[in-house]
């Protein structure tokens, strides 16, 4: 296993910039250890897969956690707006980071980590296989 750590400034896009991460970083079996910071746009996919939660405003990163594959990521979410209200869900594209965001990812060397269509759920499913 192995530690990645970076951070992430004012008007990045959370998820691409993991994303661009892990493949500029060759990291094709890795989770999201932790995640801190702020973003001022929220984009999350709710419970059940169809209803996206939208907004423009302050909101702290209370959580992550996901897996990271090489065919892509999954990941999920937790944000608390300025009363401490929190809202969590499916991490999707448009999530804007506010003053910055500071990332750690594990990768690990003992396992593959790929994703393959299942027909029952519909869904590109985590398929894991020893190194």
């Amino acid at each position: 296993m192995k530690t990645h750590a970076f951070r992430l400034t004012k008007g990045q896009d959370l998820k691409q910039e993991i994303v661009k991460y892990c493949k500029e970083n060759h990291i094709y079996a890795g989770y999201v250890a932790c995640c801190v910071g702020c973003v001022d746009e929220l984009n999350i996919r709710l419970a059940g897969g169809e209803l996206f939660f939208k907004d423009k405003n302050d909101y702290e990163i209370v959580s992550i956690t996901g897996t990271l594959s090489k065919d892509g990521v999954h990941i999920h979410a937790s944000f608390s707006d300025i009363t401490g209200k929190t809202i969590g869900g499916h991490l999707s594209d448009g999530c804007i980071i506010n003053t910055t965001c500071e990332v750690s990812i594990i990768k690990s060397d003992k396992y593959r980590l790929s994703r393959e269509y299942d027909e029952e759920t519909c869904y590109k499913e985590l398929v894991i296989e020893m190194n």
